[in-house]
This record gives structure tokens, C-alpha cells and sequence, in this order.
């Protein structure tokens, strides 16, 4: 077994130090992360990024502390999300959304069916929820043979880049089943979610900016995808099926009193690619490194699958997915860990960090199968705003874990691995060499 030895030499940064080390969004940052955590906890929980905040004048501010993140997100009124001013802009204008410049199936969408919390709280019960929420268990089946045909593909080999061949394309798979989308045009979903994301792994500073040739061909790239959605949408309403797009075609949404255009389908398709990819990506890809490094709780899920669930938060936990946005302002002047903050001000809510404050958790940085309110995390949010997807990944995780547990003894590192991340503010692991033995 190679042992693991995060090679950090290509990153342009170096191990932070000192406060005056750490920048979370510098490029190579991300091989250092939980060393600048440790760091913000002690130093500067409440971190100000000089002159980069929401209204002229201000600054930014990074928020490390799970008290004050957990304040944050409940609060939509108080800490109001950036979206939600950008819509109330947009519907301000009194023109239609979609007839506006610059603005995208899913704004549009946004501005028609979820301007406001009622509505986004109806949004979620009656067109996502069945699929992606507390309805999610209806995917189970499907869930599981995709996990067991992606196994058989590498399981007689004793080796599998792991992230490739089972952490990225099972939640493509998933999500191609749950909306109808032909698992022949795979590929294409997985451009059309790099196009989604692009701010988030290219973007720069800490709210993602790209400059205009990234947002030309970003735009692109959504434009292809918001005209393929289209015209599977039509097909959906031609022929039917046991899928999201076609349930949507179909329901009658209870706020409106009618029953959804296609450009609206189009942007909640939109939402469910944006959000349905790379957090279980990423978390797979992490956890079969927490479990090759911890190989007693590998036996432990192996042996007792009623501690499956315990793992699978702690993992999240430990090494969350998305590890910081920029989402929210502040309505008025504020005060977090003693540090003032003025009106306008962005909020960089730091999950990551947030999920190993030693003030919130014992031995933070522990995997404790038996820890108590484990899903206290951040890792999904909390409160109003809390990710629409979170059962589902929950659920793809878990049938992951067992049906690896089935088929494979125990993984270990092969050989050619760096342990290197992709860039932005999502701890996506770029490839992962493994060996095992099939059980």
C-alpha cells in the first residue's frame, strides 16, 4: 500500500503560517484549506477581505464560526440571499424575465414560480421534493443498479481510478434516470454541468467572478444546454414517461393555479443539474480516502452497515463538498465575534470551516461513528435555504457504501497518485489510483 503524501509542490501558495499566509481563494489554496481553518479559529474567525463587499465601500467578510453561520442562513430576512435582491431587481422592471437580457432559464424560471420564501417553500414540496427530497427513497432501486454496473466494469481488474469510474459518473447516471435524460447523451449532461459550475471552479475571488470571455463561452455552453432541455422537454410532453421532466409537464403547481411552461421546466432542470453532480462527487471521492486512512471504520461499516449512516455524515463533515459561498449581505450593521460589520457587507460563509469549529464539535477533527447530532453540520445549509438534494445524495451515498462493501474487502493507494484539487471554492479531488480486493 503506497502510503498517502499530499504532493503540494504545484501549488503557487504555500502552507499558511500566519494570518498574513492565508488566502482561501488564491490559486492552489485548496491543498491548504484545513490548515488556514486552523488558523481563521484561532486568529480571525470573522476574516475581512479589504474592499470587496456587496454595496461600494465596504468589505467582505469570511465567517468561520458554526454559531455564526447557523445565524446566517436562518435569517433570510435579516442576511438576505444575493439572488433574491437580483430578482427583485429583475422583477422591478415590470418586463417579462425571459425577455430581458443576460437572464437565464433558471432566473427566469426563479422569478415566475419561487420570487419569494412562500413561494420557494411551495417550489420545493410540490416539484422537487418527490424526486430530490423526501421523496428521493423512490429512486433506491434505481440508485443501486447503477452502483452495482459501475462495479462490475472494474471489479475483476484489482485497480480503479476511482474518481472516473464510479465517484463522477454515478451521480450523472442518477440524475440522467431521475429527469428522463437518455444515459446515451451522457456526456453531454456532463458539459452542460461543467457549464453550470464554471463559476464556481474557475471563478476568482471570493464570489467567483469570471471575466468576459469565461462568461462568453459559459454562456455558450447554457444556451446549448437550455435548447437540448427544450427539446426533450417536448418530447416528454409527446410521450410521457416515469420521470421528473415528464411528471413536471404534467402537475399543476397550486400557488399559480396552472400547470408549468417549458421555459420554466427548462430552469428547474437547469437547478437539479446545478446542484445533483459534483456534491456527491465529491463526497465519495473523499470518503474512500478518509476510509483507506482509518481502516478500522471501514471494518466497522463493513461489519455493522447500522453505523453506514454515522460514516457518511462524519465524512461530509470532515472534508464537505462545497466549502464556502458568498450568498448572503447584511441588511444593517452587525456584530459577529466582536468584529463590526457594516451594512452591505458581503458574507462568505465558510461550511468547511464552520464544520470543524472545536467550539461546536469534541475532537473535531476525529471520525467518531458514534457522535452525537452528527447532522448538525453545515454541509448542505440549514434552515429555509437548506439544499433542496440533500435526501438524495444522502441516499446515493449510503447504497454507494453498501454496495461496495459487498463487493470489495478493502481498498488501498495504488500508484501515481498526488492528491491534488481542482481549483474553486468545491473540494473536488481530480483523480484517485486504487487497488483492492474483491470480496
Amino acid at each position: 500500500m503506497e502510503a498517502k503524501t499530499p504532493s503540494h509542490a504545484p501549488s503557487p501558495v504555500g502552507c499558511p503560517a500566519r494570518l498574513e499566509d492565508v488566502d482561501l481563494f488564491a490559486p492552489g489554496a485548496q491543498e491548504y484549506w484545513y490548515e488556514a481553518y486552523d488558523i481563521l479559529h484561532e486568529q480571525a474567525p470573522v476574516h475581512r477581505i479589504p474592499g470587496e463587499g456587496f454595496e461600494p465601500g465596504t468589505d467582505a467578510f469570511i465567517l468561520s464560526k458554526h454559531e455564526d453561520i447557523a445565524r446566517v442562513v436562518r435569517d433570510e430576512q435579516r442576511y438576505p440571499v444575493i439572488g433574491s435582491l437580483f430578482l427583485q431587481q429583475l422583477l422591478a422592471t415590470g418586463e417579462p424575465p425571459y425577455d430581458q437580457p443576460g437572464v437565464g432559464a433558471i432566473t427566469a424560471s426563479m422569478a415566475s414560480l419561487r420570487p419569494n420564501p412562500k413561494l420557494w417553500r411551495a417550489h420545493r414540496q410540490e416539484l422537487t421534493d418527490p424526486w430530490v427530497g423526501p421523496g428521493a427513497g423512490r429512486n433506491e432501486p434505481m440508485i443501486k443498479q447503477v452502483a452495482h454496473q459501475l462495479i462490475d466494469r472494474w471489479i475483476d481488474r484489482g485497480r480503479v481510478e476511482f474518481v472516473s469510474e464510479f465517484a463522477q459518473p454515478m451521480p450523472q447516471m442518477v440524475m440522467a434516470n431521475i429527469l428522463g435524460w437518455p444515459l446515451s447523451d451522457l456526456k453531454l449532461l456532463k458539459r452542460f454541468g461543467d457549464g453550470t459550475v464554471k463559476p464556481f471552479v474557475y471563478g476568482r475571488k471570493h464570489n467567483n467572478l469570471l471575466d468576459q470571455q469565461e462568461i462568453t463561452e459559459q454562456q455558450g455552453v447554457l444556451e446549448e444546454f437550455k435548447q437540448y432541455t427544450a427539446s426533450l422537454i417536448q418530447e416528454k410532453r409527446r410521450r410521457p414517461q416515469e420521470d421528473m421532466i415528464s411528471f413536471l409537464t404534467e402537475v399543476e403547481y397550486s400557488p399559480l393555479e396552472r400547470k408549468l411552461t417549458d421555459l420554466e421546466i427548462n430552469g428547474i432542470v437547469y437547478a437539479m443539474v446545478i446542484g445533483g453532480l459534483e456534491t456527491t462527487q465529491y463526497a465519495l471521492a473523499e470518503e474512500v480516502q478518509l476510509l483507506i486512512e482509518r481502516e478500522s471504520v471501514w471494518d466497522a461499516i463493513r461489519s455493522d452497515r447500522g453505523k453506514m449512516r454515522a460514516f457518511i455524515e462524519e465524512g461530509m463533515r470532515l472534508r464537505s463538498p462545497t466549502q464556502g459561498l458568498s450568498t448572503r449581505i447584511t441588511s444593517r450593521d452587525e456584530v459577529f465575534q466582536g468584529v463590526k460589520v457594516a451594512k452591505g457587507s458581503y458574507l462568505h460563509l465558510r461550511w468547511a470551516a464552520a464544520n470543524i469549529d472545536p467550539d461546536e464539535w469534541r475532537c473535531p477533527q476525529e471520525l467518531q461513528l458514534d457522535r452525537k447530532a452528527g447532522t448538525r453540520h453545515l454541509v448542505f445549509s440549514q434552515g429555509p435555504r437548506v439544499c433542496p438534494g440533500a435526501q438524495l445524495s444522502r441516499i446515493e451515498q449510503l447504497v454507494a457504501w453498501n454496495a461496495l462493501c459487498d463487493r470489495v474487502k478493502g481498498f488501498s493507494y495504488g500508484e501515481g497518485n498526488r492528491f491534488l484539487h481542482q481549483p474553486g471554492i468545491m473540494l473536488g479531488t481530480l483523480e484517485l489510483h486504487l487497488e483492492f480486493e474483491a470480496a
